[in-house]
């Protein structure tokens, strides 16, 4: 390891943070003489420091090597969280494999087999989180992808009339609401690994005609959507509740905060993120670097917004859905292919994602 390697690994292992994200591809290393920050960016693929060292000398500083030992070690860091799929060679309560057959259910879309297991002596089958419902789990998960990528209950009902399957659009509905309860109250438990860089932004929205706003938080590295709100008007809306509510949820506060000049913004930083960084507008290069990944956050949902002509409610389970499905399914060509949820160390198993993450929360209901 050569000199500057063994500098840049110190900087990196600091106790107090060294190196800082701003953007996606700008970081600022602290400078070791107490000079104040450098800028680390990326131009044309290549990363690039403004100390002397890298720009007159043309090597690759201690500063390009504290960031690079930095991701590496957050990488190692980061924990992951595995959401299994259900299987019957373990008990669905207790995971033990000392379990038998235990009869067989008849109802009117097949036979389900039931199982005992002989260490904590409940009963239990594969059918959790579906039980009593008329409709094949996949045919429930289907709907539910085919409503969160834009479609509209009454085109899903025409979608399944095709495939020989009668469902009332009002039917649909009942799923949306009953699963997204059920599947929210699971992943609210659930400690993502978001970075300490988050964005904060508001969008207008029609609730029954009327003009609200949705107020959202989102982490800035893996795009994770932590919390989200409807308030009546803009300039008056105290963020500070949405604020506490993704620090509660995330079990921390971020060390920089990126949104629009929003005065409540400013406000509610200072009290209830105290110490954290405030960026209302970045300039770089002579090139202003605005909120525009929450911008195409609040695309996707102007476009669900579209479909439905408006929302119903202000406390519409369809935020909360289009939510889940944004940080769990729907995989984004900025995270290489992955989910929102995958970027902070959160695995779900199985093609129907849907589908694990229900019996998941049907069982961690019934412990």
């Amino acid at each position: 390891m050569t000199e500057r390697e063994s500098r840049g690994l110190q900087i990196a292992q600091a106790k107090e943070s060294q190196v800082n994200r701003v953007e996606e591809n700008f970081f600022t290393v602290k400078s070791q003489s107490g000079n104040g920050d450098y800028a680390v960016f990326m131009v044309d693929g290549e990363w690039h420091c403004e100390c002397p060292d890298h720009t007159y000398r043309h090597v690759k500083c201690k500063h390009l090597y504290a960031l690079e030992f930095s991701q590496k070690m957050k990488e190692q860091v980061r924990q992951s969280v595995v959401i299994q799929q259900l299987s019957t060679a373990n008990c669905v309560f207790c995971s033990s494999d000392n379990i038998v057959k235990d009869a067989i259910r008849h109802n009117k879309r097949g036979d389900i087999q039931r199982y005992l297991c002989k260490s904590c002596g409940k009963r239990f089958s594969v059918n959790i989180g579906f039980e009593k419902m008329k409709a094949t789990p996949q045919v429930i998960t289907s709907a539910m992808q085919l409503y969160f990528t834009g479609e509209s209950f009454r085109n899903v009902q025409k979608f399944f009339k095709l495939q020989g399957v009668t469902v009332d659009h009002s039917t649909v509905l009942r799923w949306v609401k009953k699963y997204v309860r059920l599947m929210q109250s699971y992943v609210e438990k659930i400690k993502p690994n978001v970075s300490d860089t988050w964005r904060a932004d508001e969008l207008y929205i029609k609730v029954k005609g009327d003009m609200k706003y949705l107020f959202a938080m989102m982490d800035d590295e893996t795009r994770f959507l932590i919390a989200q709100e409807v308030a009546e008007t803009k300039e008056k809306h105290d963020a500070r509740v949405l604020f506490f509510r993704a620090k509660r949820l995330m079990g921390k506060q971020p060390k920089t905060l990126i949104t629009d000049g929003l005065p409540s913004y400013s406000v509610a930083c200072e009290q209830v993120f105290e110490g954290t960084q405030h960026i209302r507008k970045i300039t770089f290069n002579g090139k202003c670097h605005n909120n525009n990944k929450m911008e195409r956050v609040n695309g996707e949902i102007r476009d669900r917004e579209k479909t439905m002509r408006g929302l119903k409610q202000k406390r519409t389970t369809v935020l909360t859905g289009y939510q889940l499905y944004h940080n769990y399914i729907r995989p984004h060509e900025g995270l290489n292919g992955k989910t929102p949820a995958e970027a902070c160390g959160i695995q779900i198993e199985g093609q129907d994602k849907w589908k694990t993450l229900i019996e998941n929360a049907s069982k961690n209901r019934l412990r």
